[in-house]
């Protein structure tokens, strides 16, 4: 029986999957695993008042489990990983938190309005210390194989590559070779293609954050 999944919809296209990374994380889950499901767009300007009802908090994603809906893009992945198996995604404890500061860096450099403030520094750090990682232990996070921690990162860094050439025409230095054939061994997986929203969405999506 197919999951139901409710994730974000477009920004000014209430019928076109939105930019969600949180969201993605848990399709790009669900698509690796190959775990039939039916997706709800939610339109989060106005939620509909079924979404509300089972999910008062408004919250994307969330997901159906046994007649439950549970939010929150960590939960959901660790209840799919429990639930089906095959293949496992399972990260390494010791690399779990390989890049997780990369995304909020992200953010405070993509808000910035002061070039010398440090947060395209801090950004660059964090993606050296991705860059020095991947080296190590490459192509992905753990080696060989995809896991949780790249399904988590493959959407943050697609926001960052997007956005920032975007609002910035920033790009990830070019000395970072591995980051640069990381992102580009992610963003080509099939799931990745299946489950990413349009670069237009994305910088729809981030806008109103960036102009604030």
């Amino acid at each position: 029986m197919a999951l139901e999944v409710a994730v974000k919809a477009a920004v000014g296209d209430p019928n076109i999957l939105g930019d969600c990374p949180f969201s993605q994380r848990v399709l790009l889950t669900l698509e690796e695993k190959k775990v039939s499901y039916r997706l709800h767009l939610i339109d989060i300007s106005n939620k509909p008042e079924w979404f509300l009802g089972v999910n008062p908090e408004g919250k994307v994603p969330v997901v159906q489990f046994d007649g439950k809906w549970v939010a929150d893009s960590d939960v959901i992945v660790g209840i799919l990983e429990e639930k089906y198996p095959e293949p496992s995604l399972v990260t390494p404890p010791e690399f779990a938190s390989v890049g997780s500061k990369i995304f909020w860096s992200f953010v405070s450099f993509l808000k910035s309005k002061d070039s010398n403030d440090g947060t395209e520094q801090a950004l660059v750090s964090e993606l050296s210390a991705l860059d020095d990682h991947l080296k190590a232990h490459g192509p992905y996070v753990a080696g060989e194989k995809v896991t949780a921690v790249d399904l988590s990162l493959a959407p943050k860094l697609y926001h960052l590559v997007v956005t920032l050439g975007h609002f910035k025409s920033w790009t990830v230095p070019e000395s970072l070779a591995h980051v640069h054939n990381y992102t580009k061994l992610l963003f080509s997986r099939e799931s990745f293609e299946k489950t990413k929203a349009a670069k237009e969405y994305v910088i729809a999506g981030w806008a109103p954050k960036v102009n604030a």
